[in-house]
């Protein structure tokens, strides 16, 4: 009996193997059941054809939020932006699976989510393709932002105070922090805070919605061409100062100016 005793208490047990092998950037609670059952599943992905081999590097893994699918899903946003998920590629659930160091099970629901805003295709039995886009959808998408955010910005500035406008200077200046080091990731989701704050003062929820929705998708590269310049993200962070200075100083024909040059580009 304590011959077994101490065999039992020398034995390493399966939730210390786990978390020793479990990858920084990902977390995840003890579970043995659930870890052979998700890595099961893994396995018969791999069997239904779903290939692992002779891919495009997979983005970095970096996921922080509590929900594994959700830290998926905005990893493989940043990705997108970043040009790290190339567009007109295949990625295997599987194969970004083992890249962020989850099952290939959340990857998919994220891929789902993203096949549904448009961002990538289910090829069946390999993955999702990422997108291909032209500049006359980007057009597109800066014209309906266009005829959404502009008389909602107008119609904005003639009705609120300079206090509330102070109060989004903090997110103005974060698209240009973003901006000065190039981060292209971190600039998009500061620059759908900003627009999404100065929109949210309408005080029309589905609006909001819609709005960043479509600016999400602009910010999607094209096909076959160089991700979006620093000096660019410069230009873009800018415009925002000035158009929250002109806000501020109730300077509506600035405003006017500055909105609509705003959206004459493809990509803001």
């Amino acid at each position: 009996m304590e011959q077994g005793s101490a065999r039992e208490q020398a034995r390493p047990t399966y939730a210390s193997a786990a978390s020793a092998s479990t990858p920084a950037s990902v977390r995840v609670p003890e579970q043995s059941r659930g870890e052979q059952a998700r890595g099961a599943e893994a396995r018969r992905e791999q069997a239904r054809g779903e290939h692992t081999h002779s891919e495009p590097p997979a983005p970095r893994a970096g996921v922080q939020r509590h929900s594994v699918r959700g830290q998926i899903l905005d990893a493989l946003r940043a990705a997108l932006v970043d040009g790290q998920l190339v567009p007109g590629q295949v990625y295997s659930a599987p194969a970004l699976g083992a890249r962020f160091g989850v099952s290939a099970t959340p990857v998919r629901e994220a891929m789902q989510q993203l096949a549904v805003e448009g961002a990538v295709e289910v090829v069946p039995n390999r993955g999702f393709r990422v997108s291909q886009r032209g500049p006359h959808e980007l057009a597109e998408l800066a014209e309906v932002r266009a005829l959404i955010e502009v008389p909602v910005m107008l119609r904005l500035a003639r009705t609120v105070p300079p206090a509330r406008w102070c109060a989004l200077r903090p997110l103005a200046d974060a698209t240009v922090t973003a901006a000065a080091v190039g981060d292209r990731a971190s600039y998009a989701e500061s620059d759908r805070a900003f627009h999404g704050a100065v929109l949210a003062l309408c005080g029309n929820e589905q609006l909001v919605m819609v709005a960043d929705d479509l600016h999400r998708r602009s910010q999607w590269p094209l096909g076959n061409s160089p991700v979006t310049r620093r000096a660019d993200l410069l230009a873009d962070a800018a415009e925002h100062t000035a158009l929250l200075d002109a806000l501020i100083a109730q300077d509506l024909t600035v405003v006017q100016s500055l909105v609509r040059e705003h959206f004459t580009g493809a990509e803001n």
